[in-house]
């Protein structure tokens, strides 16, 4: 190990140029508040706290038995894994799958985000993507040398881009065009109306359409999510990103997969087998009793979800807040009371109430007067946290 006076090591320009860590701060202010023996409750990360049904769990103890499991896995998945997931696929939204050519398993989908990036972006390619919005997808696009082009989510327009706004000196070097719905951060939801003009979008500026669908099974009030390719000619542009994380609650677990052009999957498959060696195969047993097996513990987990988002949304709107029920994923995108700015709201909130939420600006400049409630706190805090916070008046 290098002491005080080894060689100082400088990290390359890609880590340099990343966005500064917001939460840094916020970590920093949980701490202190610890250390004053503030009781917390963590509304600020997405990871569902309901356990993985005991089907699947049962699943991987039994295939983590067999010798065969403990093998490197291959790097596009298990075929068996890559049929159930096409037979889900098809069940789930009526469209036919290859599963050797239009479906790569992924060790979680933001792996194949990154991945993706680097499989098809040159430097000095753009890559458009929607903002406020998940942060993979202008670090992957830092990473691989392009630059990005962010179109920002409005609440006037329910969160949806604006595609025409795009300068067309953009549009000559635009390479793909990230988006996400139901939608982290705003839990905006949107119809097949919006896929069809992204599809179209696409085709006509030939640009690659990357749909991140990790939510579209966590849905509230009826709603049901569209996939990208129920569009007519959406394998002609598109992949589409699909977890297991949030649908099971299996975020630990490490594993989806990528749907869509058999070019694209291919693509992104020659990153992989040069990057990694596949999911543990124990796992994708587990993936496929997750995929084939009884699917009503989903609706009985949103159920619990959707419970939670209404007791929230009571005691914000009692404090004072105007906070909407979003009809998709696990978060209330919220605007700040009283003028406040992002971070400021998050500060004042933990230190009056100690409830600890993520500031808008964490996902992109135009989160700017908005936070994030996460809703995957057990019910018992999600409670307590509506108690605090009915107590506040801003």
């Amino acid at each position: 190990m290098a002491g005080s006076s080894g060689p100082a090591f400088v990290r390359a320009e890609r880590l340099r140029v990343l966005p500064p860590y917001l939460f840094a701060a916020i970590d920093r202010k949980k701490s202190e508040l610890r250390r004053q023996g503030i009781d917390l409750v963590d509304l600020g990360i997405g990871d569902p706290d309901i356990q993985t049904a005991p089907h699947i769990v049962r699943a991987l103890q039994q295939a983590a038995e067999k010798p065969e499991n403990h093998r490197y896995p291959a790097y596009e998945g298990m075929l068996s894994f890559r049929t159930a997931a096409a037979g889900w696929f098809k069940q789930r939204f009526g469209v036919p799958l290859d599963p050797r050519t239009e479906l790569l398993s992924l060790i979680g989908s933001k792996e194949g985000i990154g991945h993706m990036v680097l499989a098809f972006c040159n430097p000095g390619d753009v890559v458009l993507a929607t903002e406020p919005g998940y942060p993979v997808y202008k670090i992957g696009t830092i990473f691989s040398g392009g630059a990005i082009h962010e179109l920002p989510l409005h609440e006037k327009n329910k969160f949806l881009p604006d595609l025409s706004s795009v300068p067309a000196a953009v549009l000559k070097k635009a390479k793909m065009f990230f988006f996400n719905y139901p939608n982290n951060p705003t839990g905006a939801v949107t119809d097949i109306g919006f896929m069809e003009e992204a599809v179209a979008f696409c085709r006509k500026h030939g640009i690659i359409l990357c749909h991140d669908a990790a939510y579209t099974e966590v849905v509230f009030d009826g709603y049901r999510a569209p996939s990208v390719l129920q569009v007519p000619g959406a394998k002609d542009v598109a992949i589409e990103f699909h977890s297991l994380s949030k649908t099971y609650c299996m975020t630990g677990w490490r594993i989806g997969f990528a749907v869509g052009n058999p070019d694209l999957i291919a693509g992104l498959g020659a990153i992989k087998t040069n990057l990694d060696s596949g999911i543990f195969q124990a796992v994708q047993e587990a993936g496929i009793a997750a995929l084939t097996g009884d699917q009503t513990h989903i609706s009985k987990n949103n159920a619990v979800v959707q419970d939670r988002r209404d007791l929230l949304v009571a005691a914000l709107r009692k404090s004072g807040w105007e906070a909407t029920p979003a009809r998709g994923t696990y978060y209330l995108w919220v605007r700040t009371p009283g003028g406040l700015s992002s971070v400021e709201c998050v500060d004042r909130v933990m230190s009056e109430t100690g409830v600890v939420i993520t500031p808008g600006t964490g996902f992109g400049k135009s989160g700017e007067g908005y936070v994030r409630f996460s809703l995957t706190a057990p019910t018992s805090a999600i409670a307590e946290a509506a108690r605090r916070l009915a107590r506040v008046r801003f």
